[in-house]
């Protein structure tokens, strides 16, 4: 199977799939790859680019599926290789490019590598990062993971602390492992001989790590706020300048890139915090990635000062992945606005406007709210560490309701989590309408491909609540705030109606000149 012969437009838009919550044709409850593969034409009705999918990998889904256990199969529950081939196979056939996610910074407990590493088993004994305790059986140092509690776990049968970024069920692999980097650049050949178009890579930033194993410094309260996650998490008290892409880093990634191949599209996951957009901007210098994104926009709510902060700190905002929400965040409908369809319009708007790649996660263009879910029925790691507080990751991978009705076109069986999704907003109903929001959607995005085309930021400014941006061929006008402003008439799109003459707040504005 080949790649896609499309080429990759400068600023692509990339449709995230949570496969696990896409659809289900088993009647088991967890979605499949065969349901991905019945519902490609409506992710092609939205005008987008390309698909990514989320893990779909062999996993105990200790950690939603990126505790990976094989890198180069399909969970059971999922389907098979077969299934996945057919899935790149129409995805091709409708125009659509195929990103999956590389899960490199870690894996699942049960992977046989660190089964073997474990064991002593010498050619994977290097495979993780492994260090002595201190001489009272501490930790080597302070390190924290990122969800809070600390990144290094005793195994008693090597008497040695493994350390992971993440929980204690995801041990860090050693990148610097020649035996390592063999297996990574293998896998992506293997997805690439699959007719992959490009990679999303997890947690980038969290590859390499000071090999000294210097404790972190505290963090000054400047740099906590930067520091992805919320700050009342422990791991927002450190400065990551030791665990987090030190000294040889940045240039790792140009391995990654020779792994993947010149025309495979790679985009990047910052997690750093501290210096995130500027670092998202050297991870997507020539010959590394195409883009990279960040948390800061999304985790500020989508305002129009966190926008105006990644364009002044990006260099080239054209490389950054633009995104409100996701499968680690909630869903932006609820965050960043306040759920109403105004609202909803023009945060889709903003998103289509965007200067780089941007990344549509799947059910936003339906407009869904964040739902409220009991603990009973949490799964995740990082939303039950801090209950009810947490970040409200598990929420955003409620099942998409397909159809009205007791099992939403889901599943005939009991999904995975509980869908407790208000009446009319499923795809059905939304289907039939021609000002719906899923109708906007298609129509923005169908607007930004065929109208705005490809396109680079020329300029921008921020007045208070209003961003503006000047492309070569159009202008836009974001009205982050709740005032009216005046502005040209006869706009070419709008997010709602002007008000004799004036753009309503929390309403955005094109131009084609």
């Amino acid at each position: 199977m080949t790649q896609s012969d499309l080429p990759w437009p400068e600023a692509p838009v990339i449709y995230q799939v949570y496969p696990r919550s896409f659809r289900d044709t088993r009647g088991h409850g967890i979605g499949t790859i065969d349901g991905i593969v019945q519902k490609l034409d409506h992710i092609a009705s939205l005008n987008v680019d390309a698909l990514w999918l989320s893990p779909f990998y062999p996993s105990p889904l200790s950690d939603g599926g990126y505790d990976v256990a094989d890198h180069c199969d399909v969970h059971p529950a999922m389907g098979t290789l077969d299934d996945f081939d057919k899935l790149v196979e129409r995805a091709h056939g409708l125009g659509l490019r195929v990103v999956i996610d590389q899960v490199f910074n870690h894996t699942s407990i049960e992977c046989p590598w660190f089964q073997r590493a474990v064991m002593g088993d010498p050619d994977y004994e290097d495979y993780y990062v492994w260090s002595d305790p201190k001489p009272d059986g501490t930790q080597p140092n302070n390190w924290l993971s990122q969800f809070g509690p600390p990144a290094w776990t005793w195994s008693h049968k090597r008497r040695q602390y493994y350390f992971h970024n993440f929980t204690a069920e995801q041990p860090s692999l050693n990148l610097r492992c020649e035996g390592v980097q063999d297996q990574m650049k293998r896998i992506m050949q293997f997805w690439r001989d699959r007719g992959v178009d490009g990679f999303r890579i997890d947690a980038i930033t969290s590859f390499l790590f000071d090999p000294s194993l210097a404790d972190n410094p505290p963090a000054s309260p400047e740099v906590q706020e930067k520091v992805s996650g919320e700050n009342f998490v422990p791991y927002t008290y450190q400065d990551h300048a030791n665990d987090i892409l030190p000294g040889d880093g940045l240039d790792f990634v140009n391995i990654v890139r020779g792994w993947a191949g010149d025309d495979a599209y790679l985009l990047g996951e910052v997690t750093s915090g501290n210096q995130s957009v500027e670092l998202a901007a050297q991870l997507a210098e020539d010959g590394r990635l195409d883009a990279a994104y960040t948390t800061d926009f999304p985790e500020n709510k989508g305002t129009a000062e966190a926008y105006a902060d990644v364009l002044t700190r990006a260099g080239d905002p054209g490389r950054i992945g633009w995104w409100l929400s996701s499968h680690d965040q909630p869903r932006h409908a609820g965050k960043s606005g306040d759920g109403s369809d105004r609202d909803v319009r023009f945060l889709a708007t903003v998103l289509a406007t965007a200067p780089g790649p941007t990344i549509l996660y799947q059910g936003e263009e339906l407009g869904l709210v964040q739902p409220d879910l009991p603990k009973a029925a949490v799964t995740d790691p990082l939303d039950l560490l801090y209950w009810p507080d947490g970040p409200g990751r598990e929420g955003a991978r409620v099942p998409i309701p397909w159809a009205e009705g007791d099992d939403r076109g889901f599943s005939t069986g009991r999904p995975w989590l509980p869908m407790d999704w208000p009446s009319g907003i499923s795809v059905a109903v939304q289907d039939i309408g021609s000002d719906t929001i899923l109708a906007y959607y298609r129509r923005v995005f169908a607007f930004r491909r065929d109208k705005m085309g490809e396109r680079r930021l020329e300029d921008w400014s921020r007045d208070g609540e209003v961003i503006r941006l000047t492309y070569p061929g159009a202008r836009v006008v974001l009205n982050f705030g709740s005032s009216p402003i005046a502005v040209e008439a006869d706009p070419d799109l709008t997010s709602a109606p002007l008000d004799d003459g004036s753009l309503p707040g929390r309403t955005a504005a094109i131009w084609l000149t």
